[in-house]
């Protein structure tokens, strides 16, 4: 059963900025689809909101591997207002 996940990559430092990882993460894992929903790239940083679908091992591993490469992932957290 397909998982989607929304996260915030980081990538801290000239070189993962420079580094072509997203499309080796679509290499290495082809069954996880992405979409990346916001960027900010910079010289020196780089923050992207990106949504992935996948099965939630192939996921799971894709998350593995870009923090495997430098890159920071933390899932978006949702704002709930009640009211």
């Amino acid at each position: 059963m397909p998982i989607s996940k929304r996260c915030w990559f980081t990538f801290p430092t000239r070189s993962q900025v420079e580094k072509p990882i997203i499309w080796q993460m679509s290499q290495k894992f082809p069954s996880v689809s992405f979409d990346i929903r916001q960027a900010s790239v910079q010289n020196e940083i780089g923050i992207m909101a990106v949504l992935l679908i996948g099965e939630a091992d192939q996921v799971q591993g894709a998350i593995d591997f870009l923090r495997s490469s430098g890159v920071t992932v933390e899932p978006i957290e949702k704002s709930v207002v009640e009211g």
